[in-house]
């Protein structure tokens, strides 16, 4: 019997970045298991704080893909560093989706994204029926992750927000959890509430991994979001390049900031490529040693969807961001651990890095424990079994 679904995220295709990439795997995901899913999200415009071509001028958009029915919602769209316009931008969506949820019929069972918490908030508070069947996806724990990053400070406005995030897991019938520390972060404050760790794992078709012609250089590739939690400016200007080249891939916030950083120093072996598409850039991934995963702050509940992706791709991995990811990768013999913020020790760990050591033996291990142990239909299984 086929059972209706409501997805509510604030990232979608064809946004870029794990939170699009993950929200999408799982919408598909149902999808293929008997649910008849539709998303809301708002009009396309992450990264760049700006309504993509095709959408602009529109209220409402509504297309089917995959079978899958999405309502794209009017957004006042910003990626401005300024907090207020931020907040708009957030409001902006949370109006919109309070004029949905007042027009339309809402299926029983509804599967909220957060962060952003407060629009997590807004559809836990308009949806609060007793009968329905609320499911808290949550990626990132809010306002904790904002403080470490230090985008928000303890003040009114942080003690606020948590008890907006208290609200949320309070209404959630279920929360999903991308890592151990966050449902231990909701259990701490609801002892009985029902969990799930689902974890970020991809569904893609396997590459085959094959020999690699050598420089005589590591290539190390980094390849995401541009972003200030990720700190690529700042890696670039703090790496030793004897023995190295570091290749980029991705946009956002510091791309400016990287751009400049190469064309003043035009002597490092530092390459930008831009933005390509997932599919292209898996291809593309198979031709670079190892894969960088850094954070620029250890951030309390996150594990990089990275880990698993690039596990999959057999492509060994230098883990530079601290927490739980660190246990991933040792526990799995994924890469190599660099202590999260000390550049002196990543440039030690690199250069323990032998390219000789990096065959196809080994790449071939790892994406066999991906197959074995980060398998997403059999994640999805088991979800579908708890809603």
């Amino acid at each position: 019997m086929t059972k209706d679904v409501l997805i509510i995220t604030s990232y979608f295709p064809p946004e870029i970045g794990a939170a699009s990439n993950r929200i999408f795997q799982l919408a598909k995901g149902l999808q293929h298991h008997d649910f008849n899913v539709t998303v809301l999200t708002p009009l396309p415009n992450y990264p760049t704080g700006k309504i993509f071509d095709g959408y602009g001028g529109k209220f409402r958009h509504i297309s089917k893909e995959k079978n899958i029915k999405i309502n794209r919602l009017w957004i006042y769209a910003s990626n401005s560093k300024n907090k207020l316009l931020r907040l708009i931008a957030m409001l902006s969506y949370s109006f919109s989706l309070i004029w949905f949820f007042m027009w339309h019929k809402i299926p029983k069972t509804v599967i909220v994204q957060s962060p952003p918490i407060i629009v997590a908030f807004t559809s836990m508070l308009f949806l609060r029926k007793k009968n329905r069947n609320l499911i808290l996806n949550i990626s990132d724990l809010w306002p904790i992750a904002g403080l470490e990053l230090g985008a928000l400070k303890k003040n009114f406005s942080y003690k606020l927000l948590e008890k907006i995030e208290r609200y949320n897991y309070k209404k959630a019938k279920l929360v999903l959890g991308q890592s151990e520390e966050i449902l231990t972060h909701v259990t701490s404050m609801f002892p009985n509430k029902k969990t799930f760790l689902y974890r970020n794992f991809p569904d893609f078709e396997l590459p085959k991994i094959e020999k690699l012609t050598s420089n005589g250089k590591l290539k190390i590739v980094y390849a995401g979001l541009l972003g200030i939690a990720q700190g690529i400016h700042k890696l670039c200007a703090e790496l030793d390049y004897s023995h190295i080249e570091l290749h980029i891939y991705g946009s956002g916030a510091e791309q400016l900031q990287i751009e400049t950083f190469i064309s003043q120093h035009p002597q490092l072996p530092i390459f930008f490529h831009g933005q390509v598409t997932r599919t292209a850039l898996h291809g593309l991934l198979m031709s670079y040693d190892i894969a960088i995963i850094p954070l620029l702050n250890r951030i309390y509940g996150s594990v990089p969807s990275k880990i698993f992706e690039y596990a999959r791709l057999g492509l060994p991995m230098l883990y530079f961001g601290g927490g739980e990811g660190e246990h991933v990768i040792n526990d799995n013999n994924l890469g190599w651990i660099a202590t999260s913020g000390d550049y002196d020790h990543l440039n030690s760990v690199i250069t323990t890095i032998k390219i000789e050591s990096l065959t196809i033996e080994r790449k071939q291990a790892i994406q066999d424990l991906a197959i074995k142990h980060f398998d997403f239909n059999r994640q999805l299984d088991a979800l579908k079994a708890t809603i």
